[in-house]
């Protein structure tokens, strides 16, 4: 079976046009991102967050500025760490974001070029959200038992990666409390389905994911 991919996040929000100039303006146009209205109901963690990973501080500082300046809010403000450099954002729709370089020394002017956009996916069993994934078609590039799992991207622009619940929500520095719809979809593939922590995937192409339509994403 061929590599699968992950090519667009599709977020479910109150106001497509608003998340659309948010996101522009805090991170620029060109992510692979799509809104679609939604009203489901959320609550908490919405149990995963996507990462920008950046080649130097400078970068997290820019890419951090400009978030907070068009209404993001700082969950953790940008700082060094024992990995790198960065910080978790809120965007006003309720997705996290986070901007992070594993580099802590500062080589040349800022840039706004992305290295790599990660989603993270919170799982309740890893080893089974795995076996999903690699029964989809999604290779792993990386493994290291019940802690974490990266798969390779393919074609698409987003890596997956998967965690349990309760580090990506240590990660994302939130309760790991939620409830209610996830407020994403996942576009990519062929074929819909839905992974064993309720995250819908549609496939790429297909009606409504320009945000035509409104769809809940749900959790238990």
């Amino acid at each position: 079976m061929n590599t699968n991919s992950l090519d667009t996040i599709l977020l479910e929000v109150a106001d497509p046009a608003a998340a659309r100039d948010f996101y522009a303006r805090a991170f620029g146009p060109d992510l692979p991102l799509d809104f679609r209205a939604s009203e489901a109901p959320t609550e908490g963690f919405r149990g995963f967050h996507v990462s920008l990973t950046l080649a130097q501080p400078a970068d997290v500082d820019s890419f951090a500025e400009t978030a907070l300046a068009a209404g993001a809010t700082a969950i953790k403000p940008v700082a060094k760490s024992f990995w790198g450099y960065g910080g978790v954002l809120r965007a006003p729709d309720g997705a996290i974001w986070k901007v992070v370089s594993s580099s802590k020394k500062n080589k040349g002017p800022a840039s706004r070029d992305i290295e790599s956009i990660v989603l993270l996916i919170g799982c309740d069993d890893i080893t089974a959200t795995k076996q999903f994934y690699v029964d989809r078609g999604f290779e792993v590039a990386r493994s290291f038992g019940r802690k974490y799992v990266e798969f390779e991207p393919g074609s698409g622009a987003v890596t997956l990666g998967l965690l349990p619940r309760k580090a990506l929500a240590k990660d994302a520095g939130v309760p790991i409390e939620g409830s209610g719809s996830h407020r994403v979809v996942l576009v990519g593939g062929q074929t819909a389905a839905s992974d064993p922590d309720g995250f819908v995937w549609e496939p790429a192409g297909s009606a409504g994911v320009s945000g035509s339509r409104s769809r809940a994403t749900t959790r238990e």
